[in-house]
């Protein structure tokens, strides 16, 4: 073999060794400590997020420049974070993953750098951004130059938001200024025990305010999934969720140019819904699940729900109706009788706002009572947080149906994307009642002074509020009116949906130029 041959085979042995060095970690020892917490290695989680054999790392011998507090001694490749792209159902996506074995995935400069080039080649390619994160915080070794590469990666995020979509899976600490990325990104995934979020941990938190917490009581996974409302889901391990982050990238189209991927499957568009007559009861006061609903309209009854611990009284899903992605948004009779509050308000608003930005077709299950009266409502700002779902109705250009299944009284019935706010298409079951409020507090109001005068005041209300609904309140009111489309058969509702949406597919509409709006906060 000739001399040139033997140097270049010998070159390509030393860049295996060296590729094979930087993915085995620093030793052994923090491979076993990763395992021992219950964590994956970053190669590990990137193996199960990508199709097999996909992956395609990008600058993997990168180390950092910095000197001083022994740095200059310590030089690893890949400086602590794995970047590159590969596929997920067969499409596109980039990815980058701290690796927790090196530096405590600590961000120095040439590790924030690298997450920027990952950012820009996701933008420029149009495809889905994932960040596995598992690190540190800024790598204090380094001062300001680290927080400056925090810096460019907000910048980025935002660039970045409505443009491709943005995924955060928390698979480790998340401190300080590093939990902003995930909070400006589309979904946030976390790992119960192994994940926290916060922007001052316990410490800090019990020598300001004396108030003594645990990590996973200030910022872990339920804590953000069920009352911050700052993550999207929450697993027991890492496995299951990323499993989900598969999933969820089926839903999604690759960018904002794109539609969301067709997948046609056996259940019949013109099914009927017979089930729906018993689910719901006719009596407006009377609990169900909204969600027994959205299983026998949708394909195959599969959705995959946003925010399921959070703000229960409302349920964002992504499913699918004929094959093709859409958003359902569904008051949820089930918990606090599917009033509007202030969470619901904003985990609404923020979803009709994704939806919209990757045009995902929007259906409104509407069974709403109102908002939810009350000081503490009041005084934390219902008005300009449940003002933010109405301003991102009116601002949505997708292909938009409403469907009032029972009760739409007052603010909250125009809020829930009626007809007079936009809506393509407003439907109604013959057991709906859309007015201004419900028959009993109608009548109190209109008729207080007749009712109070009354020799029997109970018989005169019954009266009155038996009058209030025939004439304001029956099923055609709003139909006579042209406030609904049309009221349809509940065991329809599948195949009215199906079609409606086949005609609104091509729906162009232009906002008004302007640079942005400035939605209510």
């Amino acid at each position: 073999m000739p001399a040139a041959d033997a140097t270049i085979l010998g070159r390509i042995d030393e860049l295996t060794e060296i590729k094979e060095a930087a993915r085995r970690g620093p030793d052994q020892a923090a491979t076993e400590r990763q395992h021992a917490k219950g964590k994956l290695t970053a190669h590990e989680r990137i193996a199960l997020l990508l199709d097999k054999g996909s992956f395609n790392e990008v600058e993997p011998l990168r180390r950092h420049r910095a000197s001083g507090f022994g740095l200059e001694h310590k030089k690893p490749h890949g400086d602590g974070v794995i970047t590159g792209w590969g596929s997920v159902h067969g499409r596109t996506v980039f990815v980058y993953a701290h690796d927790f074995r090196v530096f405590g995935g600590a961000l120095g400069e040439a590790h924030a750098q690298k997450i920027h080039k990952i950012m820009d080649l996701a933008e420029a390619a149009g495809a889905p951004l994932v960040s596995l994160n598992d690190g540190a915080g800024a790598r204090i070794q380094e001062g300001v130059s680290a927080l400056a590469g925090y810096g460019g990666i907000f910048q980025r995020n935002t660039r970045s938001s409505g443009v491709i979509p943005q995924i955060s899976v928390m698979l480790g600490p998340c401190a300080g200024g590093a939990a902003y990325s995930p909070a400006l990104t589309d979904f946030v995934f976390m790992v119960r025990e192994t994940s926290q979020m916060f922007i001052t941990g316990p410490d800090v938190v019990k020598a300001v305010t004396g108030e003594e917490i645990t990590q996973n009581g200030l910022g872990g996974a339920d804590v953000h999934s069920a009352v911050s409302g700052v993550s999207h889901f929450a697993y027991d391990d890492e496995e299951h969720c990323i499993e989900d982050v598969r999933y969820l990238l089926s839903l999604l189209p690759a960018n904002n140019r794109e539609m969301s991927p067709v997948e046609r499957s056996g259940d019949p568009s013109d099914r009927l819904t017979d089930a729906l007559l018993d689910l719901v009861p006719a009596d407006p006061g009377q609990a169900y699940d909204i969600r027994s609903v959205i299983v026998e309209v949708v394909d195959d009854g599969e959705y995959f729900e946003i925010h399921p611990a959070w703000a229960t009284n409302i349920v964002c899903a992504l499913t699918r109706l004929d094959g093709h992605v859409v958003g359902i948004v569904a008051n949820q009779p089930a918990a606090m009788a599917g009033v509007l509050d202030i969470e619901a308000s904003e985990k609404a608003a923020r979803f009709v706002q994704f939806c919209d930005a990757f045009n995902i077709p929007l259906v409104t299950l509407v069974d709403v009572p109102g908002f939810l009266p009350g000081v503490e409502q009041e005084h934390n700002g219902i008005i300009r947080r449940g003002a933010k779902l109405l301003y991102a109705y009116c601002n949505a250009t997708v292909p938009r149906i409403s469907l009032v299944l029972r009760k739409a009284y007052g603010g909250a019935y125009i809020v829930m994307d009626s007809r007079s706010i936009g809506a393509d298409l407003a439907l109604a079951w013959p057991t709906n009642e859309i007015a201004v409020m419900g028959a009993e507090g109608a009548a109190n109001v209109v008729f207080r002074r007749e009712i109070n005068a009354a020799d029997d005041p109970d018989a005169v209300r019954r009266q009155r509020i038996a009058e209030y609904k025939d004439e304001l309140m029956h099923p055609y009111y709003a139909a006579e009116r042209g406030l609904i489309d049309d009221v349809i058969d509940p065991r329809e509702t599948r195949s009215v949906l199906i079609r409606s949406l086949d005609m609104l597919r091509a729906k162009h509409a232009d906002l008004p130029s302007r640079k942005h709006g400035n939605p209510p906060q």
